[in-house]
């Protein structure tokens, strides 16, 4: 073939098969009593999953957002500080720093919340805070939200470090505030960089939301495993949880691919 010419467009096999799986598990899930029942009790857990991703990557999104500019600023003490957030939090699992957040970051915030509310407490206007008045489901997001921040952080520094040096300085030039450049020049342009990737990690985070069933959270892992525990129905219960989740992140993946290829046909119409 010619390197001009374009490859023709392949006929998504794969969607269509995996389609059809899909359809059929439905139908057999519709069909059968012991599915429906363990079908009926896992979704229950999807309330749950959805709201932590969706809070946890938006929390997690506008703090990488922060670190990126700060790496990207022209002090060099807040690049580096910076930088050293992005490592030290890419360092430690998703799951130890879950750990962590919740089983040592809370009760470390009680204690400073009673101390700084101390002479508030001491007239009865508040009463001192206890570690179980912190939701087990917030400090799963906050955990997510300090995990993913840090590869966020390095999805938008890229994207933003790929805009062409000339066209920034020629907004400086033609007087254009900082916000201004940002808003109108770069970030338009990076986003169609940052989008791939970024949109991979918010289905990573769908998937890693699973984590929060270590403590207890009622997603649909946990739902799943409560269910399996006291009905010893694993094989259903967990093919299940694994259809869900597949329905959830192909579902996404496929809507992120449409969205990108409707800004590639943007850029070159």
């Amino acid at each position: 073939m010619p390197p001009s010419a374009k490859p023709e467009k392949e006929f998504p096999w794969w969607l269509a098969a995996a389609g059809a799986l899909a359809v059929a598990a439905a139908l057999f899930v519709a069909a059968s009593d012991l599915y429906s029942q363990v079908f009926s009790i896992v979704a229950k857990g999807i309330g749950v999953t959805v709201f932590v991703t969706l809070v946890g990557y938006t929390l997690a999104s506008a703090l990488g957002l922060a670190i990126a500019l700060l790496g990207l600023s022209g002090s060099v003490w807040l690049r580096q500080a910076a930088r050293f957030y992005v490592e030290i939090i890419r360092g430690i699992p998703i799951l130890v720093l879950l750990f962590w957040i919740a089983f040592v970051g809370a009760p470390g915030f009680v204690i400073l919340w009673n101390w700084l509310s101390y002479p508030l407490q001491a007239v009865g206007i508040t009463e001192p805070m206890q570690v179980r008045d912190v939701s087990l489901m917030w400090r799963a997001v906050i955990a997510l939200t300090i995990a993913y921040s840090s590869f966020i952080a390095e999805i938008f520094r890229a994207g933003i470090q790929a805009v062409d040096a000339g066209q920034i300085e020629a907004a400086k030039a033609l007087g254009l505030s900082r916000y201004r450049r940002f808003r109108h020049i770069i970030w338009p342009q990076a986003f169609r960089t940052i989008l791939p990737p970024y949109g991979n990690d918010f289905i990573a985070m769908v998937k890693d939301s699973s984590l929060v069933s270590v403590l207890g959270v009622a997603d649909i892992t946990q739902m799943g495993k409560v269910y399996a525990s006291g009905s010893f129905r694993f094989f259903e219960t967990y093919s299940i949880v694994a259809y869900i989740y597949l329905v959830l992140t192909v579902g996404l993946s496929l809507g992120l691919r449409g969205l990108e290829q409707r800004l590639r046909r943007g850029r070159t119409a």
